[in-house]
């Protein structure tokens, strides 16, 4: 059963999941299903993906392929609000692609708790002054062992957090698990793909 709504899309989509849960094809269908008519209209791809070895550029040449070619990649590992202000200039569909990888980046780059906690409010305040339709795809990864380094465990809590926080402005919620895709939000809880 797939179900993906016509257009338009709603302001703002989370879509929640683990590792190969079906969560990015499911946000990829959201936005090329809110193309009226299926057309190739215009989209906008944020990756905050880095090909930092041959299996990553691998990855994100299969991403790129199962796109096709009406979309626009914008690759920004660090800069995500700006990036999400830039896209949504236009007015066109956004899918951003992923949050935990952006947060990752960040750390990795040197990036306090504090400082990730100004990242994700400015980028909260983007998606509030937003002129586009924005999908965001991010990992569920509190659901696993406590991580062994305190780099680890920061980076749990500080996604956790995140989500959070999109969540609570997102205008519609997706779990992912298994290929299978629950809406949460809006109310009643819907299986939109099996």
């Amino acid at each position: 059963m797939e179900h993906i709504r016509a257009f338009p899309l709603p302001p703002v989509s989370l879509v929640l999941g683990g590792a190969r849960s079906g969560k990015s094809t499911h946000a990829e269908r959201m936005v090329t299903g809110s193309l009226q008519g299926g057309a190739p209209q215009a989209a906008v791809y944020i990756a905050t993906a880095q090909a930092g070895d041959v299996e990553m550029a691998t990855r994100i040449m299969a991403h790129r392929a199962r796109r096709g070619g009406a979309w626009t990649t914008i690759e920004e590992p660090l800069k995500l609000a700006e990036a999400l202000q830039t896209a949504a200039a236009h007015g066109q569909p956004v899918l951003v692609d992923c949050l935990t990888l952006w947060l990752s980046n960040l750390l990795v780059d040197g990036a306090s708790a504090d400082d990730v906690q100004e990242r994700l409010s400015v980028l909260l305040a983007t998606l509030a002054r937003r002129r586009a339709h924005v999908v965001i795809v991010s990992n569920e990864v509190g659901l696993g062992l406590v991580p062994e380094t305190a780099l680890g465990r920061l980076f749990r809590d500080l996604t956790g957090r995140a989500h959070q926080q999109i969540a609570a402005v997102a205008d519609e919620l997706y779990l992912a698990a298994m290929g299978v895709v629950l809406r949460l939000r809006p109310a009643p809880l819907e299986l939109v793909t099996e």
